[in-house]
């Protein structure tokens, strides 16, 4: 099954004196699978702007504007997503494990 990839802003840092966004929090996560059998990770991060790179009023930003900004400030959305999908790897094929062989597992 193919990972599928879910990219959110979950806050935002603004000046109040203008509403210019200074600032935005955000997550891609990945899942491959579903129910119980899913594997998924996750990177969580901001995205620094200057003073000029936002020129919509803060009330009608829309989490795709911001999305988009990001990707436009240095976010790199495909290494994100292979970084990420480098991880579910890792977690579906295992390359070292811990524990006693005497312990029930």
């Amino acid at each position: 099954m193919a990972i599928s990839y879910n990219w959110t802003i979950s806050n935002l840092d603004r000046r109040t004196s203008d509403g210019f966004i200074q600032v935005a929090h955000w997550q891609c996560t990945g899942t491959d699978g579903e129910g119980e059998n899913a594997v998924s990770s996750s990177v969580y991060a901001t995205c620094s702007f200057e003073d000029g790179d936002i020129n919509i009023p803060y009330a009608d930003v829309t989490e795709t504007d911001v999305l988009g900004w990001c990707w436009d400030n240095g976010v790199d959305k495909d290494a994100t997503e292979a970084s990420i999908a480098d991880r579910i790897d890792a977690l579906k094929n295992p390359v070292q494990a811990s524990g006693t062989p005497w312990a029930a597992e």
